[in-house]
């Protein structure tokens, strides 16, 4: 159902750092990018990751609810992409670890404040 996603950004070369670190543990290249935007992804491929200057030329702002989820192979993998988006200039929202229903997870945030998480289904949800 999403296409991509695109989050905002201050600073475009702090931001590519952060988001080329985290794509290439998830096997994703760099799909398109000029002065103001770089966007990561796969031609029909899953939803991509779009990291811009907004548009309208105001600073970029953190949209209070939003995060993205960037899906992990395994439970090691979650602990990889969470450990290398806080060398990279992220800060923690949650270390990994099991949450309700068989969801094994780490919150993150990229250096401009938008939240990510990289998750696994552990076990089936209960539905």
């Amino acid at each position: 159902m999403i296409g991509y996603v695109t989050l905002g950004t201050n600073d475009l070369a702090r931001g590519v750092k952060f988001y080329d670190a985290i794509a290439k543990l998830l096997d994703t290249p760099r799909m398109m990018e000029g002065e103001t935007y770089v966007a990561w992804g796969t031609m029909d491929g899953g939803a991509g990751i779009g990291l811009m200057h907004p548009f309208d030329g105001k600073p970029a702002t953190v949209g209070n609810g939003v995060m993205v989820a960037l899906m992990a192979r395994d439970e090691a993998h979650v602990r990889e992409i969470y450990d290398t988006a806080l060398a990279n200039g992220g800060t923690d929202e949650g270390a990994p670890g099991l949450r309700d229903g068989g969801f094994y997870a780490a919150y993150f945030r990229d250096p401009d404040g938008n939240k990510l998480n990289a998750f696994v289904m552990s076990a089936p949800m209960a539905g």
